[in-house]
């Protein structure tokens, strides 16, 4: 493999379509496209501080790399790369790539990143940012720090362990998601999605969790959670904590302590497709007609 230490690059595709070569404290300054159509490279101790950097690269391996906030949109349609100890500093970094490795990586800036990518993997990461992983799918997160609204948006096949999510809307319109022993805090949670698993998993969210297909909670806490499970099929929810509210769940079952209010609108779901166990439950409003009056 050939060999290239401590230099700065200028200018538009400088190094393009570079193949087996090994670059080490370099710092690629102004000038797009330093590294495109790269191949079997290993970039380490570096600077990206300019636009689109790795485009249309396979094999790239990144180690202890900075890519400064103008690296902007900078991994698209890569193929198989891994990327430790860096810091990434600038949004859109990857778009339409696949075979990602991440560990120990720090996003300062990740709005609208990770966009439609294939088969990631991301250990020991620090991310901030609107809209991370957008339609991407096979996914597998552990200890994962997100900080961003509409997380995941459309994702398929996605396993998180040991993770926290601070996300107003995280899971939308999502295909086959199972999270472990992790923290989920943010309004609406995992609306419009089907076979969404939590389990051992602590979770605050104002309305989540609602047009659910195949819903499974299991031994996990919902801490200020009300109007929960709206129109949600295939309930399996097993808590250790109160539930503020339920309301109109359309079938499966429910175990809980404690239920605040359980409303259920038979004109609206039917109550028999629904097993609710709990020791307490506070008000139950049960609407039969939309002209009758709530009955406690």
């Amino acid at each position: 493999m050939n060999s290239i230490k401590n230099h700065y690059f200028t200018g538009e595709r400088i190094l393009y379509g570079l193949k087996d070569t090994e670059l080490t404290g370099i710092t690629f300054g102004q000038g797009e496209s330093p590294l495109k159509e790269a191949g079997h490279i290993a970039v380490k101790d570096s600077i990206f501080q300019w636009k689109y950097p790795l485009w249309y690269d396979t094999d790239v391996e990144v180690d202890s790399t900075t890519f400064e906030t103008m690296a902007r949109s900078g991994i698209w349609y890569t193929k198989n790369i891994k990327i430790t100890n860096s810091a990434l500093q600038a949004p859109k970094l990857f778009r339409r790539a696949s075979d990602i490795v991440l560990d120990h990586v720090h996003f300062a800036n990740a709005e609208e990143t990770m966009w439609n990518c294939q088969n990631i993997k991301m250990t020991n990461c620090q991310v901030n940012g609107d809209y991370f992983g957008k339609d991407s799918e096979n996914i597998y997160l552990d200890h994962v720090s997100i900080i961003g609204n509409y997380a995941f948006d459309g994702a398929k096949n996605v396993e998180v362990h040991h993770s926290t999510l601070i996300s107003k809307d995280a899971f939308w319109n999502c295909d086959n998601v199972t999270v472990y022993d992790s923290t989920l805090d943010g309004e609406y949670l995992a609306w419009n999605c089907k076979n969404i698993k939590f389990i051992n998993c602590k979770i605050e969210s104002n309305q989540g969790l609602n047009y659910v297909d195949q819903l499974e909670v299991k031994n996990s806490s919902l801490l200020h959670t009300d109007l929960a499970f709206e129109y949600v099929s295939n309930l399996d929810v097993e808590v250790v904590t109160k539930i503020d509210s339920v309301k109109n769940p359309i079938s499966g079952k429910i175990v809980a302590p404690e239920i605040g209010e359980l409303i259920i609108d038979a004109t609206k779901v039917d109550p028999s497709q629904t097993q609710i166990i709990c020791d307490k439950i506070g008000i139950k409003t049960i609407h039969s007609d939309l002209n009758q009056k709530p009955e406690d």
